[in-house]
């Protein structure tokens, strides 16, 4: 199984409609920290259930905003039984290892109309890098819905390890999805 949780990049994403600096509370029941892959060619999606999501943003000065996300990784769950229990193993995520993945932006780019960029890092497994989550945002009042897909290699943060670092039996690009609802902390 392939599944590069990075994940909580979007939840950065939500604030952009705010009219002043504002942190957002993320809904965990109406959002989604996902992940698509695909497994001897048939396409797999998964969820993360435990994650946590701190977002300032100011849409004046989105430059400026900054987003943590912390995922469980031991909560990664495809609804196939096999997949559900080898992900947390030493082979892929190494939950036992390393516990949490993290998203953090800091800052966010407008693209024109309800289109933005979270920038920042993101570390699985004890890896590190540079990413750049691209995201719609719309809000209204105090509320804000943003939707975004990252994609990733999965080796390239160590997840796959011994046989499952080749393609041949799990794809090595992998996407890390968000939909996230939030509302603007008064």
């Amino acid at each position: 199984m392939k599944l590069v949780p990075t994940l909580a990049l979007a939840a950065a994403l939500l604030g952009a409609g705010a009219a002043q600096a504002a942190d957002w509370t993320v809904d965990p029941a109406k959002s989604r920290l996902g992940f698509t892959g695909s497994q001897a060619g048939s396409p797999f999606e998964g969820r993360f259930s435990r994650w946590t999501a701190r977002i300032v943003f100011d849409p004046a000065n989105p430059t400026a905003g900054t987003a943590v996300v912390e995922i469980d990784m031991a909560s990664a769950a495809t609804g196939d039984l096999q997949k559900d229990e080898s992900l947390p193993q030493a082979d892929w995520f190494d939950a036992k290892t390393f516990p949490q993945a993290r998203f953090e932006a800091t800052s966010f780019r407008p693209k024109g109309g309800n289109a933005f960029e979270a920038v920042g890092s993101l570390s699985i497994r004890g890896v590190k890098k540079d990413v750049v989550l691209p995201f719609t945002l719309d809000v209204a009042g105090p509320a804000a819905h943003a939707k975004g897909k990252l994609d990733l290699v999965r080796t390239d943060y160590g997840v796959g390890q011994g046989p499952w670092k080749a393609a041949d039996m799990v794809a090595l690009n992998v996407a890390v999805t968000i939909d996230l609802v939030a509302t603007s902390k008064p």
